[in-house]
Formats: C-alpha cells, structure tokens, sequence
C-alpha cells in the first residue's frame, strides 16, 4: 500500500508539472501570437534606432519620429577656415544634412521576416520576450556638391607651383634673377575627409562645426643657392619707400635711378658707393627736370628724385644690418621721405662730395633687386645674400627742438604775368631726430651700435610774385 501511495503522490505531481508546462506554453504561445497579430506589417518590439524604441510602429511612423527629432538638422552650420580666417560658411540646408532614416528603418522592419524559417522565428521570439535587443545607429548623410564647388575655387586660389630661382650673370651683374619660392597645395582630399569626420559630430546641442584647411608647401626643384656660386641663398633684408605726389619728370628719374641698381652685386667686404653706380646725373644720361635743394633752395635741376633711391637703399642696407660708412641727412624733412615713416630715415647724395656708402659684412656677395609699384608709387630694394643670423634692432625715433617754418617770401619775378604768383619753394618743419642702430652677432657680440642724427632746418615757402606788363 506504501508503494502505491508514492506512486500515486509521483503521478500527481507530474501531471500537475505537465500541465504548468501546457499552460506556460499556452499562454506563451498566446502572448507571442497576440504579439504578432499587434505586430502586423509593423516594427517589433526591443528594437531600437538610434536609443529609441521603434516597436509596434509602422514605417511612416517611425520615420515621422525620427525626422522630428532632427529637425535641428537644417539650422546646422559647417564653417571652413584657413589660417583663423573663415573662407566658407555652409548651412545644413544647402548641404541637405540628413541622416539615412529610411534605411534604417527598412533594416529594423526585416527584424522576424527573415526568409530563413529558424532565423525568422528566432528574432521573433527574442523580440516579443525581449532576450536581445535589436539596435541600429543612423548616419548623416549630405550633399556634396557644395563643398565640390568650394574645393575648386579654393584650389585655384590658394595651390601655386613652386617657382625656380632664375640667376644670370654676366659682366658683374645679374642679367636675370628670380627668387626660387615654394608653392603650396590643399589637402582636398584631407579636407573632404574631416568635413564628414566633423559633419558627423553634429548634434542637437552641437550645430556649428569648425573645420580647418590644410595646405602643404611644395619646395622648389631649383633654390637660388643652387642656381649661383656667390654665396647668395635667400632674402636677407629689404627697404621701402613711398613717392606719392611726385610730379611726373620726378617719377620718371627715381624709377631710372633705381634701374642702374638693379642686378648689381655687391662683392663680399667690398664698400659699395652710391655715386659710383650713379654716374652722372644729367639730361644727357635720361634725367629730366625735378625740384632739387640745392644752395639753400628748392630749384628744379636734373635729377630730382635720385635722393628717393638713395633713401630707399639706405633703409635696405639698415634692415640687412650692414655697417653704414657714409650717410648725410636731407637740410629738410622732405614729404616724400615720411609717407608711411618717421623722419630720420632718409639719405642725400649729390655727386661727387656728397655720397652714400655701407660695406658688405657678410658671409657672401650680395645681389641688389630692385621692384617699383608704379599703381602705388612704392619703390623696394631688396637684398639676397647669405645670413649668418645677424639680429638688427632700431629704435623708435626721438624727435625734438621742432620749429615752425619762416614766413613765406614773395620774390618778383618779371617773366610772369602781373598779378599771377607761383609758388616754387614749400614750408616744412624744422626738428632733430635720432634713433639708434644696433647689430647683434649671432654669439651675441654687438658688431654694430651706432646712433644716427638728423637736423632739418624750417623750411619756408617761397612765391613768385608776376610784375610782367
């Protein structure tokens, strides 16, 4: 009886086991098929795109939801820089940012249809009960068309081939130079590429993206090192001045004058003498008529204008840091010597007592170029040479004892007519200057410290008064 009694206890059981067994599965079974008929043609649930759940929409909902989220899409800037400067600004809407939504929606609605029967029941039991979680990440995607048509202007504006130096001699004098100067290109493909990286940065919270341009330098196949046997590798300094308000014969001498100098060279330790390269100065040699001071006067005479050259090649030989052996201030400060500097920078040579002169202290022979904007009256000489690390340092310029000019002074003058007055002669500022000139060796010896004086008397206005009948 025993035995029957534990028989029967094992039979109850297993029946009560099998049955909570049946109805798990059926309800199961009924859930899932409950799931299913709400499922429909839809999305299933525990599947996400993106951190949002998508179960139980349809495609159009779901991709409804997804474009209201990134309606801050079209508001987004991509700015492109080059060197801190912004060239480009393109909004979100001219590039069309969008991520692909579609796609990843098709791609969450093949969750449980697989064609593969195991597969597809698979993924539908795992997402009715939520086993494993189907995610999908969207990706921005954009037009590029915009940034194609940047890319193209940019490359036109900013790559330059690298240029050659050009260095002809013959008899002492450079017959033609041209600096060797590299070129550059942008890394357009590099640029694409960090657009993306960054487009893809882009977020509710984070609509303006920066992105910075990159260009590499292209050397050249020919330096003016290699193109001479001078010592002459590269720019070692340069002076600048300004004409404006020339008249036209005074033009016409600074741009000859400062042609005589061009393509000279200047031989290692040698005194280089201004006037020596001038020669003379006369209407037989091209010069025309230009006001000059002359005996306490501005009077016209041959050459007016050549002390614009002299002054220029002054300032050249200062900012090379060469030793200044002669140099003598104008009597007065002259206009054209302080358009865009300060007076003290100026240097009068009338052959053959009065002259300008430096030494070339460097390493190698040194090559005058000479360059003239005529469209802004700006005349430039530059020197190349060898540097040896030389630093040149110049003072601001101190100016004191300035004086007003004298009154104007009438003279008559009987070839003009009665009545008519010419004014031949202008009023300028009488001061002192000085500014100090220091060059410091590259083992930190001064080879160099001197300090340069200037007196510019006041200056009066002078007229011709007519007394012609």
């Amino acid at each position: 009886m025993k035995h029957l009694s534990q028989l029967s206890i094992k039979i109850r059981v297993l029946i009560i086991f099998s049955a909570t067994i049946f109805l798990t599965g059926a309800t199961l079974i009924g859930i899932w098929i409950n799931i299913q008929l709400q499922v429909g043609q839809k999305i299933y649930p525990n599947t996400v795109i993106d951190g949002i759940e998508m179960g139980y929409k349809t495609k159009d909902e779901a991709i409804k939801q997804l474009e209201r989220r990134d309606s801050y899409l079209s508001g987004a800037v991509v700015e492109i820089l080059n060197e801190n400067v912004i060239e480009a600004t393109l909004s979100g809407t001219q590039l069309k940012i969008e991520r692909d939504i579609s796609t990843k929606v098709d791609q969450a609605l093949l969750i449980g249809r697989s064609q593969h029967i195991p597969s597809r029941i698979f993924q539908q039991l795992n997402g009715v009960f939520g086993v494993i979680e189907y995610t999908f990440e969207t990706k921005l995607r954009y037009d590029t068309i915009a940034i194609n048509e940047y890319i193209t202007v940019a490359e036109q504006t900013y790559n330059h081939p690298a240029q050659n130096a050009l260095f002809h001699f013959k008899n002492g004098r450079v017959t033609q130079f041209k600096a060797h100067a590299s070129g550059s290109k942008i890394l357009s493909d590099k640029l694409r590429e960090d657009i993306d990286k960054e487009i893809q940065k882009i977020t509710e919270n984070n609509t303006k993206i920066k992105v910075v341009q990159i260009s590499k330098a292209i050397d050249p196949d020919i330096t003016i090192a290699q193109a001479n046997n001078l010592g002459i590798s590269e720019l070692i300094g340069k002076g600048v001045s300004n004409y404006s308000h020339s008249i036209e014969s005074r033009i016409h001498n600074v741009l000859l004058a400062a042609s005589k100098f061009n393509g000279l060279i200047v031989p290692k330790n040698s005194v280089f003498s201004f006037n020596d390269v001038i020669g003379d100065i006369s209407a037989s040699t091209g010069y025309q008529a230009a006001y000059v001071i002359k005996d306490g006067k501005t009077v016209l005479g041959d050459g007016g204008g050549v002390c614009q050259v002299s002054t220029t090649l002054f300032r050249a030989a200062l900012d090379t840091g060469l030793p200044i052996i002669d140099r003598t201030a104008h009597a007065y400060r002259v206009s054209y010597y302080e358009n865009g500097s300060e007076p003290g920078f100026d240097a009068t040579i009338y052959s053959p007592s009065v002259d300008f002169k430096f030494q070339n202290n460097t390493p190698g022979a040194i090559l005058i170029e000479t360059e003239e904007d005529t469209a802004n009256n700006i005349l430039v000489f530059k020197m190349y040479g060898t540097p040896d690390g030389r630093d040149v340092q110049i003072s601001p310029v101190t100016i004191w004892d300035v004086a007003p000019p004298p009154e104007p002074t009438y003279e008559d003058d009987p070839t003009l007519p009665n009545g008519q007055v010419k004014q031949i002669d202008y009023a300028a500022w009488g001061a002192k200057t000085k500014f100090d000139y220091k060059v410091i060796k590259i083992d930190g010896t001064i080879s160099i410290d001197e300090t340069f004086f200037s007196n510019y008397r006041p200056w009066r206005a002078v007229f011709l008064r007519g007394t012609k009948t």
